[in-house]
C-alpha cells in the first residue's frame, strides 16, 4: 500500500485497526493520521496513514482531524535510514500541530501504517504534548523487525 500505489486495501486495513481499537479501547477522542510532506504527497498521490486513520474514525465514532499534524519540513525516508538514533535525529523538528487547532485537554489517537523505531510517532506525540495534549496513543498496523520501539 505504501510503496506500489496500491490503496485499494486501506478500508480492509483500517477496519482491522478499527477492531483492533474496538476490542482494546485506547482514551482517545480525536483520531489523527501521521502527516506527509507536501512533496511526498504529491509523488504518492495519497497518504496512506489519512487512508487509515479516516476508516479508524468512521468505525470508532471518534472525531477525525486529517490536518491536525503537519510537516514543517521534508526529511529523509526513514525506511532508508538504518540506526534508530539516525531516525530520530532525521524527524527531530519536523512535525507541527496546525495553528488553528486547539489541542489543549485533549486526547489524541495517532495512526501509521508502521512503526520501526518509533522516532515518528514520538516526534508527532512531542509536538501535541507540547502543544497542550493530555495524552496521546499510537495506533499502527505494523511493527518491523529490527530494533525494538523500546530501545
Amino acid at each position: 500500500m505504501k510503496y506500489g500505489g496500491i490503496k485499494a486495501g486501506a478500508p480492509q486495513l483500517g477496519d482491522l485497526l478499527a477492531d483492533y481499537l474496538n476490542d482494546n479501547p485506547l482514551r482517545g477522542e480525536i483520531i489523527a493520521p501521521v502527516p506527509m510532506h507536501s512533496r511526498r504527497l504529491r509523488e504518492r498521490g495519497y497518504n496512506q496513514a489519512e487512508l487509515l486513520a479516516r476508516r479508524v474514525a468512521a468505525q470508532s465514532e471518534l472525531s477525525y482531524e486529517r490536518d491536525l499534524l503537519f510537516r514543517t519540513r521534508q526529511v529523509e525516508p526513514q525506511a532508508g535510514i538504518g540506526s534508530a538514533a539516525q531516525r530520530t535525529v532525521n524527524v527531530a523538528g519536523s512535525i507541527g500541530v496546525s495553528a488553528d487547532r486547539d489541542v489543549s485537554g485533549a486526547r489524541v489517537i495517532l495512526v501509521d501504517d508502521v512503526a520501526t523505531t518509533g522516532s515518528t510517532l514520538e516526534t508527532c506525540a512531542g509536538a501535541l504534548k507540547q502543544a497542550g495534549a493530555v495524552s496521546v496513543w499510537c495506533l499502527t498496523l505494523a511493527v518491523a523487525g529490527g530494533e525494538s520501539l523500546a530501545e
